[in-house]
């Protein structure tokens, strides 16, 4: 099998900080919370968490209405923070459009709102007269990815992986595989999702939302901290563009970082909470994919929801995979959990600090949760320099996800 070396050279968000990788990055630096108070949300009754990270600074209009019509929420999303990538990836309409170009994108659900607005139609007199024959288009499984190809012109392959929260992480690992093994050149690959009440719902019935902090939302989610109390959810797309090195030498592409190392999991002890062990089972698989040991890591991005048992089932398997050498934060308590989109956006940040030499710490730990203790967090701003980051990713369904990114480093030719 021929064997690629995989980089990436694009990156493209929206999140709730607003528009651009860029802006992500200035939130995520400058501790800002993009987590809101959500009045709307308290007319629902049995909903008891009333917050959320919302998009802002988006508008639809952008795209032309002959594309738009077959786009929910969550398609407008992916196809702007495509065009990003793209643009930064300096990428010409010829290699767009040709073969060489694939896209993985994913969403957790699709468009809830979308099935909502059609069926509370429906139910009003049982006629289906009023049906717009876009309506499929916005709700089928691989909306987001056919629409991004659609209006871009893309003809490479399009896959759409559906894994809950590690959605954004498997579509890029998805991607990475793809081309290190000559099947495509390039792959725009990400993870994209429009807020509804329904994503806080599924959280708050299993006691998993965070319900605590209505009035002080900037306080929510708490990572590790001994006063978390669960998920906020979020919406938002992560965009990363990959390509094998080879290729992006020859057009001449910034490099921002590469792609060493990838593993998916399954963990069927329990289909709600995860297991230290499997954990511990995915990201040792990650590090042989990549031929490395444990000690060569020098930041791990962690999933951390800021649920009791999945912060401390993580960082029972950090420490006993890396014990307490090796510095680790998560950016919930800024972003909240974006679900499909967390893996690539929080990926993205990843490459801000490896590329900026600046660790991230986690927003809103103010005491470390006796049952997280034993890991090296990082609870503030540090100056470091990051050349090997692990980023984790797990979700319902018991799906594990880990990416190893690095600097390029010099290869046997001694080229960078």
């Amino acid at each position: 099998m021929q064997i690629n070396r995989v980089v990436i050279t694009g990156m493209g968000a929206i999140s709730p900080f607003g528009r651009g990788a860029n802006v992500l990055f200035a939130g995520l630096s400058g501790g800002k919370s993009g987590i809101r108070f959500l009045p709307e949300t308290t007319a629902i009754r049995g909903l008891r968490s009333h917050v959320a990270g919302r998009i802002i600074d988006c508008d639809p209009t952008e795209i032309p209405r002959k594309y738009r019509r077959s786009m929910s929420a969550g398609s407008i999303y992916a196809v702007m923070a495509t065009q990003e990538a793209l643009s930064q990836g300096n990428v010409s309409d010829e290699l767009r459009t040709g073969k060489d170009m694939g896209v993985a994108i994913g969403s957790t659900v699709g468009s809830i709102g979308t099935l909502e607005a059609f069926f509370r139609d429906y139910f009003s007199d049982f006629c289906l007269e009023r049906m717009r024959s876009t309506l499929f288009f916005k709700i089928m499984n691989h909306s987001h990815a056919a629409n991004v190809s659609q209006m871009l012109g893309i003809t490479g392959r399009t896959l759409a992986p559906a894994a809950a929260c590690s959605t954004g992480c498997q579509a890029v690992g998805i991607g990475y595989e793809m081309i290190a093994s000559g099947k495509q050149r390039l792959m725009l690959c990400g993870g994209t999702d429009e807020f509804h009440p329904l994503f806080i719902a599924t959280f708050d019935v299993m006691n998993a939302a965070s319900i605590h902090f209505n009035h002080t939302p900037e306080r929510t989610p708490r990572p590790f901290d001994r006063d978390r109390d669960g998920i906020v959810c979020s919406e938002g797309c992560g965009m990363l563009l990959l390509e094998s090195l080879e290729s992006a030498r020859s057009r001449g592409a910034v490099i921002l970082a590469e792609i060493v190392g990838f593993a998916t999991q399954s963990d069927p002890s329990n289909i709600a909470n995860p297991d230290a062990g499997s954990i511990v089972s995915c990201m040792r698989e990650c590090l042989e994919n990549a031929g490395l040991k444990p000690e060569a890591i020098d930041y791990i991005n962690a999933h951390a929801t800021a649920t009791i048992e999945g912060d401390a089932s993580e960082c029972e398997a950090i420490r006993i995979l890396f014990g307490d050498t090796v510095a680790v934060s998560s950016l919930k308590g800024h972003l909240g959990h974006t679900m499909a989109a967390s893996g690539a956006l929080e990926l993205m940040a990843c490459i801000f600090m490896m590329r900026q030499n600046r660790m991230i710490p986690t927003l809103n730990l103010d005491h470390v949760d006796a049952g997280c203790e034993g890991i090296f967090h990082v609870r503030r701003a540090a100056e470091k320099s990051i050349r090997l980051v692990l980023k984790n990713s797990f979700a319902l369904g018991g799906v594990n996800s880990s990416i190893l990114l690095r600097r390029l480093i010099h290869d046997r030719s001694g080229n960078r």
